[in-house]
């Protein structure tokens, strides 16, 4: 059953089978949206409303942007970024294209997430976050060694850092976290977060150069950021498996 909502714009989801279908509608026009899941054998009605929906889309915005901020100083694309700022002496044209080659991965991430996300229940989209956040909590762990500084790579001050921090960047835990978040809805809102808390982190690299960066408590901020994430994870794993109230 559908219902208008008392707002100027009404949201509400409907979970039936594993089709997923949505529906908005808003004044007197009604136009169709609704969402539908497959979380059991049995076939069921689960309805969900949601006034301001827009509103909640742009959460994802927020925790994509602390998860980045918070993982990409252990990861090795901000150190080769202080690296590249020092052989260029161009702090702000590295860390701008280091920025461009993050948005294209979060971007890549945000799109394989926004296509795996209509086939899971809400629960295994909650699951998924949770089990980057704990993969991120054991990489977190590690020490990440930077095998080549890119002493090879003679592309300029653009194209070195933004090919080098692409690469680099391929398979790291922010992107696992914006694969997560846009496999629970807004992807582009996600994409967005990681991609300007990965700016953030790359700005800061590039000001301080190579020893400066080094000089940070970085192993001290992996721990945190691990426990962090390991906390966080497990919290959102048990109320994904119903363990928690």
């Amino acid at each position: 059953m559908v219902r208008q909502g008392a707002g100027p714009w009404h949201h509400q989801q409907v979970y039936l089978g594993r089709f997923r279908v949505k529906r908005s509608f808003g004044g007197e026009d009604i136009k169709p949206i609704l969402t539908a899941s497959l979380a059991s054998n049995e076939l069921g009605w689960r309805t969900i409303d949601q006034p301001g929906y827009a509103a909640r889309r742009m959460e994802a915005l927020i925790p994509a942007f602390l998860l980045a901020l918070l993982a990409q100083p252990g990861d090795r694309p901000a150190l080769v970024t202080a690296i590249l700022a020092d052989r260029f002496a161009r702090p702000w044209t590295v860390a701008l294209a280091a920025g461009v080659a993050h948005a294209i991965g979060s971007v890549l991430a945000a799109l394989a997430g926004a296509a795996i996300g209509p086939t899971l229940t809400p629960e295994a989209q909650s699951l998924l976050l949770a089990v980057a956040l704990l993969a991120g909590a054991i990489t977190g762990m590690v020490r990440t060694t930077l095998a080549s500084r890119l002493d090879r790579w003679r592309f300029g001050p653009v194209l070195t850092p933004l090919l080098g921090v692409f690469v680099l960047a391929l398979g790291e835990q922010t992107q696992f976290f914006t694969f997560a978040l846009a496999a629970g809805g807004a992807p582009w809102m996600a994409a967005i977060g990681t991609t300007l808390g990965a700016l953030v982190v790359a700005a800061i690299a590039a000001t301080l150069g190579e020893a400066g960066w080094r000089r940070l408590p970085l192993r001290w901020l992996r721990h945190a950021t691990s426990a962090i994430f390991l906390g966080a994870g497990i919290v959102i794993g048990l109320g994904a498996l119903r363990l928690t109230s």
